[in-house]
C-alpha cells in the first residue's frame, strides 16, 4: 500500500506545483504584449491627456506599448462595462475618474457594480475645479457668495457641462453644505457653458484650470474658491472652498484599474510604476503645469477613497433627487 500511497501525494503535489507556477511565471513576464488602457471620454479632452501621460509612462517602464482606447459614451459607463467584461489577465485596465463613483448611484440601472468589479491599482493625480463666478456678481469671497445667495434663494444661476458632471457635482454639494439654494442649468458640454458665464447669462459655475485659468487671468471670470483641499500651484492665492465649508472636497482625479480577480502580483507591479511616476521630477513638473497634484499610495489607499467617494457622492445624489439626463 505503501508505494500506491507514495504516487497519490506525488502526483497531488506535481499538480499544485503545476498550478502555481504558470502563474507566477505569467506576473514575472508581465506585460508580453500591447496594454489597453481604456479611457471612457473623446481624445483630445482632458482626461485623455492624463490618460496618454500615464500610459507613456509605463510603456517606457515597462517595454510594451500602454495604447489609449477611447470608448467614450453615458457619462463614462460604456467604457467602463468593457473593462468590466475583460478578462483579468492585466492587458485590459480602467483609467479610474470621478464620473465612476457619481454613477454608481446617478444611473439606477448598471450591467456592473464598480467597486464589485473594479480592482484598484492606483491613483494618479488630483485635479481641483475652481469655484467661478461673472463679474457682475458682486461678491469676491465663498462667504460673501454665501451671504448673498442665503439673501436671494434662487437668484443665482449655477451652470455645469450637464446633468450629473464634476462641476455640476461641486455645485451640489456646495448648495448642500452652504445650506443655499442656487438654480442649476445644464449644457450640453463645459464649452457652452464657459461661453454663457462669460457673457453674463448665468452667473457661477464650477470649472477645472484647463478651461478656466486663461479667463480668469483676462479679468473675464472671478474665482472665489478651490475645489481641493490646497491651493492650487496655478493660483496660489484663491483659498479652498473648505476654509469656509470644512470637509468639503471635490473636482476631478485619476487613476488605474482592472478587472477583478487581475492577479495581486500584476496590480503591485503597475502600482509600483504610478508611485514611480510621481516621483520623477519630469513627470512632477507636467502635473504641476497643468494645475493638478499628485496622489499615489497603494492599491488599498485607492480602494478606500474610492468607496468614500463613492459614498459622499451617493449622499449628495439622494438629497438632491438627481436624475441622469
Amino acid at each position: 500500500m505503501a508505494q500506491p500511497r507514495r504516487q497519490f501525494l506525488g502526483m497531488m503535489i506535481g499538480t499544485a506545483v503545476a498550478a502555481i507556477v504558470p502563474r507566477a511565471a505569467g506576473a514575472q513576464t508581465y506585460p508580453a504584449r500591447p496594454v489597453r488602457l481604456v479611457a471612457g471620454i473623446t481624445a483630445g479632452s482632458a482626461p485623455d491627456i492624463f490618460a496618454r501621460l500615464l500610459g507613456h509612462w509605463l510603456s517606457e517602464r515597462l517595454g510594451q506599448p500602454f495604447i489609449i482606447e477611447n470608448k467614450p459614451g453615458a457619462g463614462t459607463n460604456i467604457g467602463t462595462e468593457a473593462v468590466v467584461r475583460a478578462p483579468p489577465d492585466g492587458y485590459t485596465l480602467l483609467l479610474v475618474s470621478a464620473p465612476n463613483t457619481i454613477n454608481a448611484t446617478l444611473y439606477a440601472k448598471l450591467n456592473f457594480d464598480f467597486l464589485r468589479d473594479i480592482a484598484p491599482v492606483g491613483s494618479f493625480v488630483d485635479s481641483p475645479e475652481f469655484l467661478l463666478v461673472h463679474p457682475s456678481i458682486s461678491a469676491a469671497t465663498v462667504p460673501e457668495l454665501i451671504a448673498y445667495a442665503r439673501a436671494h434663494p434662487g437668484k443665482l444661476m449655477m451652470a455645469s457641462p450637464g446633468v450629473g458632471s464634476g462641476p455640476h457635482m461641486s455645485g451640489e454639494l456646495f448648495k448642500r453644505m452652504a445650506r443655499i439654494d442656487m438654480t442649476h442649468v445644464p449644457y450640453r458640454g463645459g464649452g457652452p457653458a464657459m461661453a454663457d458665464l462669460i457673457s453674463g447669462q448665468v452667473s457661477v459655475m464650477f470649472a477645472a484650470p484647463a478651461v478656466a485659468l486663461d479667463h480668469i487671468r483676462a479679468g473675464k471670470l472671478r474665482a472665489l474658491g478651490v475645489t481641493t483641499a490646497s491651493r492650487s500651484p496655478v493660483l496660489p492665492n484663491i483659498p479652498p472652498v473648505a476654509e469656509t465649508l470644512p470637509g468639503y472636497r471635490s473636482g476631478g482625479f485619476f487613476g488605474l484599474g482592472a478587472p477583478k480577480d487581475t492577479p495581486a502580483e500584476i496590480i503591485d507591479m503597475l502600482n509600483r510604476e504610478i508611485n514611480a511616476a510621481l516621483g520623477d521630477a519630469g513627470t512632477k513638473a507636467r502635473i504641476a503645469g497643468m494645475g493638478v497634484s499628485a496622489l499615489g499610495g497603494s492599491p488599498a489607499d485607492f480602494g478606500k477613497f474610492l468607496a468614500e467617494e463613492t459614498e459622499k457622492w451617493a449622499n449628495v445624489i439622494q438629497f438632491a433627487g438627481l436624475k441622469p439626463a
